[in-house]
């Protein structure tokens, strides 16, 4: 894979014919540019097309025709330098980095950076299309090598044995998840393709459906798909762990103008619960109460504080976790009460 002399010396063959003229020079510059863009962009685990490198370049400014990503692809395939597959048995024809390729960088990382790759790598392992890990995973792997074969062990490198996330329930080990089936769901989410899936229910029957992948939702140790089954318009969640098969097909579709991730998950749809306000009454213990003063249920939330308990008011989305939550205070908490909110009246 290329590192930063394999740049140097790919600008230095840019350059090496162009000093008699100077839009010579600036053309050599501008190709330079354009070949260094197009090495970071080309993926490692699944094949990306010219015309999606054309799109992407486009974003930053490197409006190119279509031809001209065509030909500085097959003359990066070629090149002994590269390390780059090309997919030809259909059009349009995909590229990506070879397996023994391990990433394209230009400079260097700093412990500091390593760190803080290292630690985006696990926050945000599977909640990014693969197409967009994979494009980092050079980033990723020269971050842990700097880690670990530092010299000296540095702050930086102390800070990952200082922080930690606690759990507030029980920790559970993710399921497993079938091979590729990740790999397929992000590639379809993130191009708006269809997907087709086989899974098994909740009755333990294997069913084959074509979806259109909305969302992803990471809940605890589990990853769920917010989708569409193709000819229905209401949003279903399946645990990616039911899933036994998964492929992206290349059919696109229209996102539905109406649904919106942030607000599905809002209305507690994660929970079990229907989208539906209650407002929320009852008496807790004092010492088992105490936190919900400090982390509250809501921005109406209220309370009145008795010589024994606390008792509390707060509008809340209606679900099965919410009863959970409140029957785990078991003796702790009395007189709790449900009450619908009539969200027309409330507005």
């Amino acid at each position: 894979m290329p590192n930063g002399d394999e740049v140097s010396f790919l600008c230095y063959t840019c350059f090496a014919e162009s000093d008699k003229d100077m839009n010579k020079r600036q053309s050599s510059l501008e190709t330079t540019i354009l070949i260094i863009e197009l090495l970071k962009r080309i993926p490692k685990s699944w094949w990306i097309t010219a015309q999606q490198l054309k799109q992407q370049l486009a974003e930053i400014g490197l409006d190119r025709d279509i031809h001209t990503i065509q030909r500085h692809m097959k003359s990066l395939v070629e090149s002994s330098h590269f390390p780059i597959d090309m997919n030809n048995r259909s059009k349009p024809y995909g590229y990506r980095w070879s397996q023994q390729a391990v990433g394209f960088t230009v400079n260097a990382l700093s412990i500091q950076e390593s760190l803080i790759l290292q630690m985006a790598h696990k926050t945000l392992k599977n909640l990014l299309p693969c197409s967009l890990m994979d494009s980092m995973s050079g980033f990723f792997e020269e971050a842990n090598r700097n880690i670990s074969h530092a010299q000296d062990p540095a702050k930086e490198i102390q800070w990952l044995s200082k922080v930690v996330v606690a759990p507030e329930t029980q920790p559970l080990l993710p399921p497993e998840l079938q091979p590729d089936v990740f790999n397929e769901v992000s590639c379809a989410l993130y191009n708006n393709y269809w997907l087709d899936i086989t899974y098994r229910n909740a009755g333990g029957e294997v069913k084959e459906k074509t979806v259109m992948p909305l969302g992803l939702a990471q809940q605890g140790p589990r990853l769920f798909l917010v989708c569409r089954f193709k000819g229905y318009d209401d949003e279903r969640n399946l645990a990616m762990h039911s899933m036994l098969s998964a492929h992206s097909t290349s059919m696109t579709f229209e996102r539905p103008e109406g649904f919106d991730l942030k607000q599905y998950n809002d209305e507690a749809r994660f929970s079990f619960g229907e989208g539906k306000k209650v407002k929320l009454s009852f008496r807790v213990d004092k010492e088992a109460g105490l936190h919900i003063l400090e982390s509250r249920l809501s921005e109406d939330q209220t309370y009145i504080e008795h010589k024994d308990c606390y008792e509390i008011s707060a509008t809340a989305m209606d679900s099965l976790q919410l009863k959970f939550w409140i029957n785990g205070f078991g003796k702790d908490a009395w007189d709790i009460d449900y009450q619908p909110v009539d969200e027309e009246i409330a507005e």
